[in-house]
């Protein structure tokens, strides 16, 4: 029988999945400490849980399900296929029978993020979404895919890639499941030129820190949004596209100096785990740090 109040699950807290599911998430983002966004990978047994709610915007992105019906808000919906998606508005409850055994993904997304994607004329109580069962997004699911990749990867140097995947989503479910259509900022013709320098500037000073997308943007007066939007514009590349790229060509630069060892330079350039470290570095000069800085010697 479901409760008189729902259980709310707070991502922020690493065992807050023990009050309703009988495993904890094989993978989180909650050591991460992503902003905005929450990301978790679950391998569930059969289960059956109380109803309960997420005070965020959820999105469940099924993998695997090895029974044919899934039950929510004690109506059962069948057919599943891999890479069905549900939204689960914030505060609404639900409840879940899982037949067999169940491989997912989940999403969680800041209201706030919502309401900075539009035109400014709507507050974050005004923007309503849609919930879905079983619906299918393809953008959604190469997110959670990406997202997964990234964590599993980058972990504590994924947070700017994080923010700005939270970014698209959040104007993703804006423009396709809210409840009235609302206006995107659109925003063309580049960053100012003083802004773009600054911008710039201060990426260069801070590559051996972890760089925030909201950060960069508060320092030119922008909404992350904004930034993002009118940075890839003028450079042609997304802001973490662009901060990785800087960090590489620093890296390769301090690798020609033998004083130097590769920890050091990973270090230097902001990356926390050289393993990391290594894997970028290969995919932008198809060699290993070690490599490159023997073909300099």
């Amino acid at each position: 029988m479901p409760s008189a109040e729902p259980q709310i699950i707070n991502f922020g807290k690493s065992d807050s999945w023990q009050q309703v599911l009988p495993l904890a998430p094989v993978l989180s983002s909650h050591t991460a400490a992503w902003k905005g966004i929450h990301f978790e990978y679950h391998r569930q047994p059969v289960h059956e849980t109380p109803e309960y709610c997420f005070p965020v915007h959820t999105i469940s992105i099924g993998l695997r399900y090895e029974a044919r019906e899934f039950k929510a808000n004690r109506r059962v919906y069948k057919d599943f296929c891999p890479g069905n998606i549900a939204i689960c508005p914030a505060y609404e409850s639900l409840s879940t029978q899982a037949y067999g055994n169940a491989e997912f993904m989940l999403l969680s997304l800041d209201p706030n993020l919502l309401a900075l994607v539009t035109d400014g004329s709507q507050s974050v109580d005004q923007i309503e979404i849609v919930s879905q069962v079983f619906g299918v997004d393809p953008l959604i699911y190469h997110m959670g895919l990406e997202l997964k990749r990234e964590l599993e990867c980058a972990e504590l140097d994924s947070h700017l890639y994080a923010e700005s995947m939270a970014t698209a989503l959040a104007t993703h479910l804006v423009r396709r499941y809210a409840t009235r259509n609302r206006a995107i900022k659109n925003y063309f013709g580049g960053l100012p030129a003083y802004k773009l320098k600054t911008a710039i500037a201060y990426i260069h000073e801070h590559l051996d820190q972890p760089l925030s997308l909201a950060e960069i943007a508060a320092l030119v007066n922008m909404s992350p949004h904004y930034f993002a939007s009118l940075f890839k514009q003028s450079t042609g590349v997304a802001p973490y596209q662009y901060v990785t790229q800087c960090r590489i060509e620093r890296a390769k630069q301090l690798l020609t100096q033998s004083e130097f060892t590769i920890v050091e330079v990973c270090h230097q350039v902001g990356f926390q785990s050289q393993s990391h470290f290594t894997k970028v570095f290969r995919d932008y000069t198809k060699v290993t740090p070690k490599a490159y800085r023997n073909s300099r010697a």
